[in-house]
């Protein structure tokens, strides 16, 4: 299977969604010596410089996810606090945890010589080991799916998690609630040897994006493809394929990245959608994506539509 190179994209976890369900062997894998942990707080993940906390393809002197053996939190794991099995690594459990309960976290587990707490966004663009990524990634979409969803959505009671997070239950009207993803299409126009790039207001000033939106309900991810470049830039298109899809935990999105033929080179922009939008060429594009167009630029590896636009450039080499 080609392996496309999306930031939280290729988790090497085994999710074991047939065993996790089985509250005692959670627990086994909660006992296992070898057991990691990730720490969350309000929507950071810890970091630290300390070998014995980061894994061994850290790069050393650089600030890494901190992996704590379960051990150090042990008299703070609570029904309070949300405790996300994660998956295995070559039978090794792996786990995250919510703190976002405890006020004064780092005088509770005295972690101020440990390393600090940094936002996912920050760490994606560094040089952190890919997998390791997905897993964090994995782990923020479930913890902010699960604090999210604290009351059943039927009769407004509270519900309670189960299956290792990945389930919750009402226990006033039965109800059961599973994580869910939001697809979102993200699909670049082509037509000939150009493509369409469009900016919003909110982007950095001179930056051309991919364009985007959300799969609506009853709606086919092609349909969408089609109707969000009608709606957004009055692109027409003839053909719409599939490239690669990338995970967003912010807060719980799947990006599904099309490339799609234009019938022609007409546009009309939706000015509540885009700023500005234009046709590019292959050359501008290439160049952008070198560092040499000093007119415009596009979004960095870490975006699916940095990508989307190699996929372009390079098919029409």
């Amino acid at each position: 299977m080609k392996v496309y190179p999306n930031i939280f994209s290729n988790n090497p976890l085994d999710r074991a969604s047939d065993l996790r369900s089985d509250q005692s062997w959670v627990k086994n894998c909660l006992n296992n010596k070898d057991a990691k942990i990730c720490l969350f707080w309000k929507g950071k993940t810890f970091v630290s410089m300390h070998k014995n906390l980061t894994l061994a393809n850290s790069l050393p002197g650089q600030l890494s996810p901190a992996w704590f053996p379960v051990e150090f939190f042990k008299n703070e794991i609570t029904d309070d606090n949300l405790l996300i099995f994660l998956g295995l690594d070559n039978k090794v459990p792996f786990f995250a945890i919510d703190f976002s309960e405890i006020e004064n976290l780092e005088d509770t587990f005295s972690l101020e010589k440990l390393g600090e707490l940094e936002d996912l966004m920050v760490l994606a663009p560094q040089a952190i080991n890919p997998g390791e990524l997905a897993i964090l990634g994995q782990a923020r979409a479930i913890i902010e799916w699960n604090k999210s969803h604290k009351y059943c959505s039927r009769c407004g009671s509270k519900s309670i998690m189960i299956e290792a997070g990945y389930k919750r239950i009402c226990n006033n009207c039965n109800a059961e609630h599973f994580p869910r993803t939001d697809p979102v299409v993200i699909m670049l126009a082509t037509y000939k040897n150009t493509a369409f790039l469009g900016r919003q207001k909110r982007f950095p000033p001179g930056m051309y994006s991919a364009l985007a939106g959300f799969v609506e309900p009853g709606e086919s991810i092609e349909e969408a493809v089609a109707r969000e470049l009608m709606e957004e830039a009055g692109i027409e298109i003839s053909s719409a394929n599939y490239h690669s899809s990338q995970p967003w935990a912010f807060p719980n999105s799947l990006m599904i990245g099309y490339i799609a033929e234009a019938k022609n080179n007409n546009f009309k922009l939706d000015q509540l959608e885009l700023d500005e939008g234009r046709w590019f060429s292959r050359d501008e594009l290439h160049n952008s994506l070198t560092g040499s167009n000093e007119n415009f630029f596009v979004p960095p590896p870490m975006a699916i539509a940095h990508h989307l636009i190699k996929a372009f450039i390079e098919h029409h080499k």
